[in-house]
């Protein structure tokens, strides 16, 4: 059986601070396949940017990994010394970054920043490297690339500059591409072509996703699985379709109920009460408890552990055989609000 093109087992990432150190990840496993999109949701903080900086050895100081294991192919690379890791991962995956007009070099022109790897890390030469950045150019939809390889960042619109950026994660030729919520500040119609340009480079060229974001309305028009991140944590996984249609998550649950669906006509959109937890201090039962509306005292003895909850799909709920009445008691909670 082949593995899959990346594994992630039990990955912590710690964030030294002067009087305490933050869990930011917490012991965080997925796999991604050959070609397959996949998605990693949450909401702010959740840890799903450090997650894939992770990967990829891009952790701000003085965050650090603390313990798990990156396998690429089934290889566990986890061991190399530090100089061949970040070139075996560079040689499998590339990043988009949020922020395409920050993750750009202002001072240089938007060609050249594409052309880069192929000239210092492919060995190509100045005129194959220009060549294959156009290239790359009209592959993303950026039209007229011979022109605008000579213009700077602040020249080109948020659509285009993420276009670019796209176009050097796509330079050293990656089997997956990690993409840090590429859609943020672009607005609806950019957000939808730049979405579309990621599902073409799958279909065409074979390359595989993985895609953070907080909003389930990109990842579900890109991805077919999904991992829900919550403090830290995944708290639940499966099939995009069925994790979206029959949650068995709380939290997931709750996420769905707040994003309005213009095909289901609800009295009030269901809201999450609180606060995240404080991930400095030791947790002592659901990180997801003290805003959960349907846990109960034995939610708070013990974290629970992702365990199977029916095919393909895992969760970390003690609840998950109530799941089937969980839209049912939001609504008698909803109706005993008002």
């Amino acid at each position: 059986m082949t593995p899959p093109l990346l594994e992630v087992h039990d990955l912590h990432v710690d964030i030294p601070m002067p009087h305490a150190r933050l869990h930011a990840v917490r012991g965080v496993s997925l796999t991604v396949g050959a070609a397959e999109s996949v998605g990693l949701v949450g909401e702010s903080g959740s840890g799903k940017s450090l997650t894939l900086r992770a990967l990829l050895g891009l952790l701000p100081r003085p965050a650090r990994i603390v313990s798990g294991t990156i396998l690429i192919d089934g290889e566990d690379v986890t061991g190399l010394p530090a100089k061949r890791l970040r070139r075996r991962l560079a040689d499998t995956m590339s990043m988009i970054f949020q922020d395409s007009l920050t993750a750009l070099n202002p001072v240089m022109r938007v060609g050249d920043q594409i052309a880069e790897a192929p000239l210092r890390r492919l060995g190509k030469s100045r005129g194959e490297a220009r060549a294959i950045a156009v290239d790359l150019m009209r592959e993303v939809g950026i039209a007229d690339p011979e022109r605008r390889y000579e213009l700077y960042p602040h020249q080109l619109s948020g659509g285009m500059r993420q276009r670019v950026c796209i176009a050097i994660a796509l330079s050293t030729k990656p089997r997956l591409i990690l993409a840090d919520e590429p859609t943020t500040a672009l607005d609806v119609t950019i957000q939808a072509q730049v979405l579309g340009v990621l599902r073409q480079l799958k279909q065409e060229e074979h390359v595989g996703l993985l895609l953070v974001s907080h909003d389930l309305a990109v990842v579900s028009q890109t991805c077919s699985r999904l991992y829900v991140m919550y403090a830290g944590k995944v708290v639940e996984s499966g099939d995009l379709v069925d994790l979206v249609s029959e949650p068995r998550h709380p939290y997931t649950f709750s996420l769905l109920r707040s994003v309005p669906d213009p095909d289901r006509r609800v009295a009030r959109l269901l809201t999450i009460h609180g606060r995240p937890p404080d991930l400095t201090q030791p947790l002592t039962g659901c990180s997801f408890a003290p805003r959960c509306p349907f846990a109960e005292e034995a939610c708070r003895e013990g974290e629970p552990e992702l365990v199977p909850a029916g095919t393909g799909r895992r969760s970390a709920c003690r609840r998950v055989d109530t799941a089937e009445r969980w839209s049912a008691m939001a609504e008698e909670e909803a109706g005993s609000a008002r």
